[in-house]
């Protein structure tokens, strides 16, 4: 069963929450952060797919509080992934004069705390029991970094191809992560020794798959940059990995 809620952030303001309820008692929740182009179908399809695997998910819509709302998102988001390169060029202007408003100082701040807001809302939810774990792609694999560093409520964490937060913020990380990378993601792939590294000294418990044929983006099957074979593969990582750091708890 799927609904859409509204949630209040702290500083009053209200955003959408699309929620996906399993059959019966959840095995725990699951925050699910969209990618750059907000809370579109495919987000919502990958929440129902994770209450098939039994999970109470809540899917925020953090974008439209920073100018990018689901359905600019989708349009945006069809443009780029024109197979007409001029098509893609034209829009990308556009693209960045919608990302402007996330840009401004205090918007990652606001984020945070409405993702802790679905937090609070999981934690009081029949079964959930403190079994919370966060997923979340590109963008929201970053903001699923940031929440694991400003939540110990958070036990699992999975970023798909998301940048790790500064050394201070990794410190903070008490949830067990399963970092996704495509080969193909230069500045990532790049950093990844380094995050690597400071995850070790902070005692980060720390699992990275990087996929050689694959680019960013991989697991969106409504994209161009799709790979069905490494994305079927992620998921039965990631189905793995969840149980193994909620249910044991």
């Amino acid at each position: 069963m799927s609904e859409t809620m509204v949630l209040r952030a702290a500083d009053g303001s209200d955003f959408d929450v699309y929620t996906a309820r399993p059959e019966g008692v959840p095995r725990g929740g699951l925050v699910l952060i969209h990618e750059i182009w907000g809370l579109v179908d495919h987000i919502r399809d990958v929440a129902d797919r994770f209450a098939a695997q039994g999970y109470l998910v809540a899917a925020p819509d953090i974008l439209s509080h920073g100018g990018i709302a689901p359905a600019l998102g989708a349009e945006l988001f069809a443009l780029l992934n024109d197979p007409d390169e001029n098509v893609r060029l034209e829009a990308q202007p556009r693209m960045r004069e919608a990302m402007s408003e996330m840009r401004s100082p205090g918007y990652a701040a606001w984020a945070v705390g409405a993702l802790r807001t679905v937090v609070d809302w999981l934690e009081t939810q029949e079964g959930v029991d403190g079994r919370i774990g966060a997923v979340g792609f590109c963008f929201g694999g970053t903001y699923v970094y940031l929440l694991a560093a400003s939540d110990d409520r958070i036990r699992a964490a999975v970023p798909f191809y998301g940048t790790a937060p500064s050394p201070e913020r990794i410190a903070d990380i008490s949830a067990a992560v399963l970092a996704l990378y495509g080969q193909h993601d230069p500045a990532l792939i790049d950093a990844l020794p380094d995050v690597w590294e400071r995850m070790t000294q902070a005692g980060v418990d720390f699992e990275t798959v990087v996929y050689p044929g694959a680019g960013h983006a991989f697991f969106n099957d409504t994209g161009s940059r799709y790979r069905a074979g490494e994305a079927a593969d992620a998921w039965e990582r990631v189905n793995t990995f969840l149980p193994e750091h909620l249910d044991a708890r």
